[in-house]
């Protein structure tokens, strides 16, 4: 076999694997492909003889080029207004595959989550927590110690399991929602009340928050990062969601807002046991762009 026709070979039963990680670190499967695609122009160029392991290299190339990402999507969000080697156990295709699979069933409420931690703290719970690395593995990849990578990673775990993840009721939550988007746009203080957790946190990404802060002489809702408690979340909505849909973001229960087709605000919508957990406001591009996004038809069934 040529060195062209056995590199090719391997690299393809470890796409799926770099695919996953890549994805879970990103968040977009459009720059998961990118990322990937640059380990493969990255291997071509390297003594690919002399790599022992290269299930082990490629996916230190991988989160190397994922981090850089997170770094640049991080710098463009704050210049912009609008636009918004590592020894592996040995692993079968099919068993990257399960866990590709495994991985993107956690859903948008993950993503969202990932999406507000650092570029490292990511990098390290990513590795680590789905992926099973050891973090003396993972620390040259993000240029820390062994223990500051045990702690990026806890930070991260935190974060994470203090976000509720949704029931899976879809038809309930659906209930809820517009019931919720009803309060909102009539203005009725009680009635949020009694469909919001008393612990409820609502969650804007920067971009919301730039807009809100910009529109505030408007009156628009005015978004921090985190927003805690029903009464500081009803304050904050009431009176609001005009002109947002009910629809399913991602087979959850949500609502968005747009213009000339486009959606520009989506609202992701955590519920659990007939009341509201948690509530994001996303505007930032490059998250939407990934949302699979359906609206649903106000002859559904659900009045809105």
């Amino acid at each position: 076999m040529e060195k062209n026709e056995w590199l090719t070979t391997h690299f393809e039963a470890t796409r799926n694997h770099l695919q996953a990680v890549a994805y879970r670190m990103l968040g977009s499967r459009s720059e998961a492909e990118d990322a990937v695609q640059e380990a493969w122009i990255r291997l071509n160029r390297s003594d690919s003889e002399s790599i022992d392991n290269l299930g082990g290299w490629l996916t230190t190339v991988v989160s190397r080029v994922c981090l850089d990402m997170l770094r640049s999507r991080k710098a463009a969000r704050e210049d912009s207004f609008e636009e918004i080697l590592v020894e592996l156990p040995e692993e079968s295709a099919n068993d990257w595959e399960e866990k590709f699979l495994v991985a993107d069933a956690i859903g948008p409420a993950l993503l969202l989550v990932l999406d507000k931690l650092t570029a490292t703290e990511r990098i390290a719970f990513v590795l680590h927590d789905l992926f099973d690395l050891p973090f003396d593995q993972i620390a040259p990849i993000i240029e820390r110690t062994e223990s500051a990578t045990r702690q990026l990673a806890s930070r991260a775990r935190r974060c994470v399991r203090g976000a509720t993840m949704p029931s899976k009721d879809t038809n309930r939550q659906q209930e809820v929602v517009a019931a919720f988007m009803l309060a909102s746009r009539q203005g009725d203080f009680e009635a949020l009340i009694q469909l919001l957790h008393p612990d409820v946190v609502l969650r804007a990404d920067e971009t919301a928050i730039k807009v809100s802060t910009a529109n505030k002489d408007r009156g628009a809702p005015q978004f921090k990062h985190e927003i805690n408690g029903a009464e500081a979340v009803a304050n904050t909505l009431k009176g609001s969601a005009q002109g947002a849909q009910l629809s399913l973001v991602n087979g959850l229960a949500g609502a968005t807002w747009g213009m000339k087709g486009k959606t520009v605000v989506t609202f992701c919508f955590v519920v659990n046991d007939g009341r509201i957990t948690a509530i994001d406001i996303v505007m930032e591009k490059n998250t939407l762009k990934n949302f699979d996004i359906q609206i649903i038809d106000n002859n559904s069934g659900v009045n809105l």
